[in-house]
């Protein structure tokens, strides 16, 4: 089967063909279009800014794949959520649209599941890979969520304030450096000593499988508040204490879901699993055991269509295309898509 995803969740317009059936899934185009200069004159992304940037730019986009032919594409799949609400939209009703005119089947997708299937892209993911653990990490949402199959989650735990890219984000904001801050604060720290500032690894030690930044992105406002004037090298000290602080944190509570849920596989999902030391980190700590530890390729790792094609085409043959597309909407609070089982 071939779909045609697209997603507008937040401040990347997003096209892609995907092809699969299921299980394995190819990528045969895969457009991006980043809206990263004109928000990091604000230092951080603008809502109505990211929506309105969408409009001009999807349409070409979708020319370019389609020339606004049906041909052989078997349904249309969208991000509904969670994001913001008018990026969202702009997406969700040119995919009704699309459908619609073309008398095929629409797919909503969770852009959270999408994350996580981009681990399934220009690759074979086995059956026998299953129980998968899952440690999403993003901007938005960091949680542990065991797959037990296709379309079939256990929820563990999840942040208790901010997420650990919400986290990285501020960081940067804090130490003047660039947005997106996941990236700056990952290069300042490759620069820098990871044990030159002592910082708290919050619910570390807790049984539980739920995380908490804030207080982590305080004690680093905190630190930088007794310099005067910092250096280059105290910045990148920072950043790596900070990194490692975080690293820690997930890496540590991934391993103790782990043993206790035994999983096949660990997979890392998220525009935060592109940061090379959490990548590095959670294949180490799994290398002596018998779980395989699953990292999407770069390239997967940021908002993209691919993904959100990979979702759809599952969902296509879960059965989840919607009966009727024009009742589709976007839904920016969306809580994990209502795939997902919480036990």
């Amino acid at each position: 089967m071939k779909i045609l995803a697209i997603e507008t969740s937040c401040d990347e317009t997003a096209v892609a063909l995907v092809e699969g059936d299921g299980s394995s899934f190819t990528v045969l185009e895969n457009l991006v279009s980043s809206q990263i200069s004109t928000h990091q004159q604000y230092g951080g992304v603008v809502p109505e800014v990211a929506a309105r940037m969408h409009v001009p730019v999807l349409p070409p986009m979708i020319a370019a794949l389609t020339g606004w032919k049906k041909g052989d594409i078997d349904a249309v799949a969208v991000t509904t959520g969670p994001g913001l609400s008018t990026a969202l939209r702009v997406g969700v009703e040119t995919a009704k649209a699309l459908a619609v005119s073309w008398g095929i089947p629409l797919v909503p997708v969770d852009h959270i599941e999408g994350h996580i299937y981009a681990n399934f892209l220009d690759r074979t993911v086995r059956a026998d890979a299953f129980p998968i653990l899952c440690l999403i990490v993003s901007g938005g949402h960091t949680e542990l969520v065991l797959m037990k199959d296709h379309g079939e989650y256990t929820f563990l735990g999840q942040t208790r304030d901010d997420a650990a890219g919400e986290a990285f984000d501020k960081t940067a904001a804090q130490l003047g450096l660039s947005y997106p801050g996941g990236p700056s604060v990952s290069l300042a720290a490759s620069k820098g000593n990871a044990e030159a500032y002592i910082l708290p690894r919050p619910m570390l030690w807790t049984e539980d499988y739920d995380f908490s930044f804030s207080g982590l992105k305080t004690a680093v406002r905190n630190l930088i508040a007794g310099f005067d004037s910092p250096s280059d090298q105290m910045i990148a000290d920072v950043c790596a204490s900070f990194q490692a602080a975080v690293v820690e944190v997930l890496v540590k509570k991934t391993h103790n879901a782990a043993m206790e849920c035994m999983p096949k596989t660990v997979m890392l999902c998220g525009g935060v699993s592109a940061n090379r030391a959490l990548r590095g980190a959670l294949q180490a700590v799994f290398a002596k055991t018998d779980i395989a530890v699953l990292v999407p390729e770069l390239t997967y790792t940021t908002d993209n269509a691919a993904m959100i094609g990979a979702a759809g085409l599952r969902g296509l043959v879960d059965g989840k295309a919607a009966q009727d597309p024009l009742v589709i909407d976007a839904d920016s609070a969306k809580t994990l898509g209502g795939h997902w089982k919480w036990e």
